[in-house]
């Protein structure tokens, strides 16, 4: 497989991750991360890079663009920004919490929309000949907003940081690879390893992995550290309401931005109010009103008038898709047959059509999206809708008699599962829609479903992600790669528990074949090895895909230079700014009640 080359190597050649030499050096300070690493799920991936959407939906040019016209940057003015969900944290394991991380922290590399990445802290980079030491170089002109340099002694410690508990979803990525750091000069840090890990700089272009102040974690509560991280990045927390709004104000130090990115220097913007607006009609209404610069999650039935009013992005998320994860554990779904009877059950396409308008693609596969690189389409295609397939595998089950209501039954038990979910944390109303549907149409095959919304208090504390908690549940997981199979299906054990494997497979014939792709040489082999985790995967059935989780993003006329970033789609600010003063003017941001106040 071939890594994504540093611009910077030998006569600005693309180099191979198997072909590159390690370097040495003398005197450098050693680092092994603490006991937490031990029990840390086993997570990789393969070198594989974004590929574009399915036929009718946005091509990658549209899924990470640069949206307004091209207009002379004006400075200032605090942008309008309306968001569905609301972080636990500004930085964290959560993908809402990777959007907000992205406006304060820096990352070591930047994922651009053809998968690869370039520069951002890390200037340039090798790997050695064994693939176990990664040797990054780093700008020697970077801070952090408290004034510690982000040196290589910073890199190491929020290396270490993250598989110590840091930060969960960066732990389950390099859980089982990452081994320990060596900080070989202020510019220099050597990060080894103990396998191969094919994908190490894509999936650092993760905000999963944005970097924060050593001082700041060391000296300071937990709780200022969530409110409030320490980075180096465009901007900083200003104030958090909790439930209304977040606002960043503009680091004016800002000197460092990606490669890729737009221009360099502070942000053009003063600030960006981050208003947390849960109800789609509110937060559409709130652009069309002139309330609102930009908004997120625009809510299907607006899609078509957002299409053509304004700017508009919209982009798949690869990885898992939403999907129903069956409980293989416990309960009824430890039934192959009834797992494989329920993805026949319902018209799952017909569904997504019309929860989202044809707005969102449906999503066959429970694995892998189809903006996945390695995705399998005929894999995919295996649970048709088939209502009498579905029945012919449940009476073959055992499940023959029915309820007056048609709820099939075998041996006095129902056919009765509850499948849970996050609401707004998880799943948005249209998909809360597609679910609310796919429960009806499972009655003809005599299922009785029984729903249950998580408020978010419930879906975080962890009070549903056992095995007696549920039997079915909906999620999703953002990943660059194919290797999210490996953190979705690694069996838990009690060593190294993977609560990222909610439907409690324990295959190891699957894990094999998985774990045979991540150390497969070539891409070719890569893809062909993943395929056929996916058909094995198809066969156990214990999951169904739903639909493609998607960000979208709307922007007004006042707004020019607002882009998704293409690792995870998150917003970037750093180059976004009005079109005119009058916009900026008219801003409804804290710059005009500063103003005001001053006056």
């Amino acid at each position: 497989m071939n890594t994504p080359p540093s611009p910077n190597a030998p006569e600005n050649r693309p180099v191979s991750a198997w072909q590159t030499a390690t370097t040495t050096a003398s005197s450098r300070a050693r680092r092994r991360p603490g006991a937490l690493t031990a029990g840390i799920a086993l997570a990789v991936g393969s070198a594989l890079v974004l590929s574009a959407c399915s036929s009718g939906t946005a091509g990658p040019q549209e899924q990470a663009a640069l949206t307004g016209s091209a207009t002379e940057p004006v400075q200032g003015g605090v942008l309008e920004y309306g968001h569905l969900q609301e972080p636990n944290c500004i930085f964290g394991g959560w993908i809402q919490e990777n959007f907000t991380a992205r406006q304060v922290l820096d990352n070591l590399v930047s994922a651009t929309e053809d998968g690869s990445v370039v520069p951002w802290i890390a200037t340039d980079w090798e790997v050695s000949e064994d693939q176990l030491v990664w040797t990054l170089t780093l700008r020697d002109d970077v801070h952090f907003t408290d004034g510690t340099p982000l040196d290589a002694e910073a890199v190491a410690y929020n290396f270490d940081y993250w598989m110590d508990g840091g930060n969960g979803t960066a732990a389950a990525h390099l859980g089982g690879f990452y081994d320990h750091s060596e900080v070989v000069d202020a510019d220099t840090v050597e990060i080894h390893l103990s396998a191969p890990f094919a994908p190490f700089l894509s999936t650092l272009s993760q905000s999963y992995f944005g970097l924060q102040s050593p001082t700041a974690l060391q000296t300071r509560t937990v709780e200022e550290n969530c409110t409030e991280p320490i980075g180096s990045g465009p901007f900083t927390v200003k104030d958090w309401k909790r439930g209304e709004y977040i606002e960043f104000e503009r680091n004016e130090d800002y000197d460092w931005a990606p490669e890729n990115a737009r221009h360099q220097g502070p942000a053009y913007l003063e600030g960006i109010r981050w208003n947390i607006v849960p109800d789609g009609t509110s937060r559409y209404g709130s652009l069309l009103a002139g309330e609102m610069d930009a908004i997120g999650e625009v809510p299907a039935v607006n899609i078509a008038e957002a299409r053509q009013r304004y700017d508009f992005t919209q982009y798949i998320t690869p990885g898992r898709p939403v999907v129903i994860n069956l409980n293989t554990e416990r309960g009824i779904f430890t039934d192959q047959a009834v797992r494989q009877a329920l993805s026949h059950a319902t018209d799952r396409e017909a569904n997504i059509e019309s929860a989202f308008l044809g707005t969102v693609p449906f999503e066959p596969s429970g694995y892998l999206s189809q903006s996945t690189p390695g995705y399998d389409a005929d894999a995919a295609q295996q649970y048709p809708f088939d209502l009498e397939k579905a029945n012919e595998l449940l009476d073959g089950a055992g499940w023959t008699g029915r309820a007056e209501d048609g709820t099939r039954i075998k041996d006095g038990q129902r056919l009765q599962v509850k499948i849970v979910y996050g609401l707004n944390t998880i799943v948005t109303p249209d998909g809360n829609t597609a679910i609310q549907n796919f429960q009806e149409q499972a009655r003809a095959a005599g299922f009785d479903i029984e729903l249950r919304p998580l408020t978010p208090s419930e879906n975080f504390s962890g009070a549903y992600s056992t095995p007696d908690s549920y039997d079915g549940s909906v999620g999703y997981w953002t990943s660059p790669h194919a290797g999210i199979l490996n953190i979705n299906y690694r069996p838990s054990t009690e060593e190294a528990p993977n609560g990222a494997n909610t439907t409690f497979l324990d295959n190891e014939e699957v894990f094999t074949t998985i774990q045979q792709a991540l150390q497969a040489p070539t891409d070719a082999e890569v893809t062909a090895t993943f395929s056929e985790a996916q058909y094995q995967l198809s066969e156990l059935a214990p999951a169904i895909g739903l639909y493609t989780q998607t960000n979208t993003l709307a922007v007004s006329d006042r707004v020019s230079g607002l882009w998704l970033e293409p690792a995870q789609g998150g917003p970037i600010f750093h180059d976004a700014h009005f079109t005119s003063e009058e916009a900026r003017d008219s801003s409804q941001g804290f710059s005009a009640a500063n103003a005001e106040n001053e006056g």
